[in-house]
């Protein structure tokens, strides 16, 4: 295994993963409410291992054959991204920013599943960042430096998501007064409708 092709994949991997969107803002949010952080973190990291697995060893060779799948997925993508934003907005917005005012996706284990997998396997950013763009640069290499590769960008994004996760669970107790959540909830609204307006973007 070659150090300096993981260091290069963990890298490129971190510069992708890290600016703030959809994903980034769901498992802050899940963090922040310590409300099954750590899985969403896992799901997030296990979803990004397998795009990226899938693009540094060819795969995404299917999804540029199947244009139609990509729309279906964005489409997908706008309604879980509104409807999360809405969520977030009205809890901002509620009178009282307590508990039970947070968005419904933070009550129960199965909901914060399908939510995360959602904001992950719903967002044809994540597909484009992890399939196409590190696919296509880790295709480059060979043998075990293609693995090298794709290892550092697995743990880019295993290092990133739970650090964020542990992070703002750690200080929740900072972060959840009401006029720091209230602007966490505008925040995290806002990303959300962005990435939708994007993904209506593309999509149309």
């Amino acid at each position: 295994m070659n150090f300096w092709i993981v260091l290069q994949g963990f890298s490129l991997g971190a510069s992708i993963i890290i600016p703030i969107g959809a994903q980034n803002a769901y498992v802050l949010n899940q963090g922040i409410q310590r409300q099954h952080h750590y899985l969403t973190a896992s799901i997030c990291t296990i979803l990004d291992m397998i795009f990226i697995s899938v693009g540094v060893f060819g795969g995404g060779i299917f999804f540029s054959g199947h244009p139609q799948l990509l729309s279906i997925i964005t489409l997908g993508g706008i309604c879980f991204l509104t409807i999360y934003g809405c969520s977030s907005l009205k809890s901002a917005l509620s009178s009282q920013n307590d508990d039970s005012h947070l968005p419904d996706t933070s009550y129960n284990r199965k909901t914060v599943l399908l939510g995360a997998m959602a904001v992950s396997a719903l967002n044809p950013h994540v597909y484009l960042d992890t399939i196409v763009v590190l696919g296509s640069i880790g295709g480059q290499f060979q043998g075990t430096e293609r693995l090298s590769f794709a290892l550092g960008s697995i743990a880019a994004s295993f290092i990133w998501f739970f650090s964020l996760s542990v992070g703002a669970a750690r200080f929740s107790h900072l972060l959840s007064r009401p006029g720091v959540r209230r602007c966490i909830d505008i925040g995290v609204a806002l990303v959300m409708f962005i990435a939708a307006i994007q993904l209506i973007r593309v999509w149309i």
